[in-house]
């Protein structure tokens, strides 16, 4: 399913009372008049305070939603000029001023006698975006902002076009990495070199792409009085509830607690398989040589079971999913010019989400599409929220609603797989997957925070310093004699590359879904309805206040993560033995 259908038709429920219904954003000057007569009314009162705010958040979600359909028309095709011509005048015409008048009429709003009368318990968390978004904002670094995202959509467009012929065929990298399941080694190892080379052609490029990524946010840091831009992106992130000495603080616990599993998880793969060393060519084929899981063949098969298991959690989300089925709002074939990846977006306006991805075929597509659609089900739970700001959670709870997905869907794998044994090996796949997934977090996290304290580095520094990472948080597999491979195989994760610093919230989610799962397991009805309560009040509450009202504790300390690592590999051994 394509991204054919006109997303700027899409229904829109909650209607306009500013903007003229038929508005559309075409460039600046369609814009700027709305904005110039937010700034030049009198707030004379809370009462006219309230109608000015919800003026300026529906044009805010209208450019928003406008920003967001063309950089989804932009990763569903990175080789359309004319989508790429329209997503550039948006990011180089458009948000600039966006950002200018955004700060201008924040300020009004912060300095208007009539702010103070507001209820506080209504708008204090709105407050303290304010506040904080204020003290960042530097007219210099406009654009510098811009170069950025023209960066990142090169970064896109660089990786979206990497193509392997191979089988008689040109395939994507995400088409090719269904090979890396085959039972045969040979071919493993084959492929797994063919699309190693492909990315090292690129290496060089993205080294000196990455440069100038780097003395761009060095300098916005600087512009505004940080010493370093990591400092700069905790507070540009709205981190105020943890620390960048909390994540380093995680970093340890993930060593001493999940590296053990790591480990332990590697051996028994070692043991099924025969091996006395595991390649990176060996990590994703089933130990037992048995066929790649296969759960679909066209991708109306993966969307009906996705349907299915959605419904057996919960009518309401099925409901939800199918209206996502009839508008449109899906896009998940693989294919030459898609960007890598997946993600879910919410159209602002419309308050509907979308959803991208890269099948291909394989049980992780699967996951995939579970995951986003537990932001999906989330961006409708908060949908009906009258204060836009407050319509969007944290990142650190958006995760949780994704990786909870993930978890609640295990028991209705038969909806995939008539096979129970392939059912409980999917299971496998998805438990081992999470306790691999803390290691590369702590990873790829340690990895930024030096990147943005040494801000002189080179990309050999980069290579020798990742490589030092590597070595700590590594498990068994072996990368003798590819170390060319190793020293730039972080240029693969486009967080680093487009949204540095945004990868901490996915282990701090992890601990959060994984309690939503063991609240499950002992009393299933409870612990769904606790979750879906935590999804239906987006961002009106602090984050802890968030986690508690999903049931479950904003905490990433050593002990909670060591419990819910002893309650992973219990579960592991149980799956296990129902396959020996």
């Amino acid at each position: 399913m394509s991204t054919t259908h006109n997303l700027r038709n899409l229904p829109h429920i909650f209607k306009r009372k500013y903007l003229p219904p038929q508005f559309q954003v075409q460039n600046w000057n369609s814009v700027e008049p709305f904005y110039r007569d937010l700034d030049q009314r009198v707030l004379q009162g809370p009462d006219e305070l309230k109608t000015w705010l919800d003026d300026f958040n529906e044009l805010t979600d209208v450019l928003q939603e406008e920003a967001e359909i063309r950089y989804v028309q932009m990763t569903c095709q990175t080789d359309n000029p004319e989508i790429e011509k329209l997503f550039l005048e948006f990011i180089q015409e458009i948000a600039p001023l966006e950002k200018k008048y955004n700060f201008i009429l924040l300020q009004k709003y912060w300095n208007s006698p009539a702010r103070r009368l507001l209820n506080t318990n209504q708008y204090d968390l709105f407050n303290r975006t304010v506040e904080n978004q204020l003290s960042l904002y530097r007219e210099s670094n406009i654009p510098l902002e811009t170069q950025l995202e023209q960066l990142s959509q090169q970064y896109q467009k660089i990786t979206g076009s990497l193509t392997i012929t191979y089988d008689q065929k040109e395939q994507t990298l995400q088409e090719m990495s269904r090979y890396l399941e085959s039972p045969n080694r040979l071919i493993r190892d084959e492929v797994w070199h063919l699309i190693t080379q492909r990315r090292l052609k690129e290496k060089h490029t993205l080294n000196h792409l990455f440069d100038q990524m780097l003395k761009l946010r060095t300098t916005i840091s600087q512009n505004a009085g940080f010493q370093n831009f990591r400092d700069y992106s905790f507070k540009l992130k709205e981190r105020f509830d943890y620390s960048p000495e909390d994540c380093e603080r995680f970093h340890s616990s993930i060593e001493k607690t999940v590296l053990p599993l790591v480990k332990k998880i590697q051996l028994r793969r070692m043991k099924k398989m025969k091996l006395d060393t595991l390649r990176p060519w060996d990590l994703g084929v089933d130990p037992l040589g048995r066929p790649p899981l296969h759960p679909f063949d066209q991708i109306e098969q993966l969307i009906k079971q996705c349907d299915q298991i959605l419904q057996a959690l919960s009518p309401t989300l099925s409901h939800q999913f199918q209206t996502m089925i009839q508008l449109g709002l899906l896009d998940l074939q693989s294919r030459k010019g898609k960007a890598p990846g997946g993600y879910n977006t919410m159209f602002s306006e419309s308050r509907l989400p979308f959803i991208f991805m890269n099948a291909v075929g394989l049980d992780q597509d699967l996951r995939t599409l579970l995951h986003e659609s537990g932001h999906a089900m989330h961006a409708f739970a908060s949908r009906t929220i009258s204060f836009s700001p407050y319509q969007h959670a944290p990142m650190e709870f958006c995760e949780v609603a994704s990786m909870s997905m993930e978890l609640l869907g295990n028991q209705f794998l038969h909806y995939c797989y008539p096979n129970p044994s392939d059912a409980i090996r999917s299971q496998i796949d998805h438990f081992e997957h999470i306790v691999l997934l803390f290691p590369w977090i702590a990873l790829v996290d340690a990895f930024q925070h030096w990147i943005y304290l040494h801000p002189d580095q080179t990309a050999q520094d980069r290579s020798k310093q990742w490589l030092i990472l590597w070595k700590k948080f590594s498990g068994l597999e072996n990368w003798d004699g590819l170390e060319d491979a190793l020293e730039s195989h972080w240029h693969r994760q486009l967080h680093i590359f487009e949204v540095p610093f945004y990868y901490i919230e996915y282990g701090i989610a992890q601990l959060g879904a994984l309690q939503v799962w063991k609240n499950t397991r002992q009393h299933f009805e409870d612990g769904l309805h606790s979750f879906l309560e935590g999804l239906a009040v987006g961002g009106s509450l602090p984050l802890p206040e968030i986690f508690q009202k999903a049931g479950i504790r904003f905490n990433f300390e050593e002990p909670l993560l060591a419990d819910l690592m002893n309650e992973i590999s219990l579960e592991l051994d149980r799956l296990e033995s129902l396959v020996s």
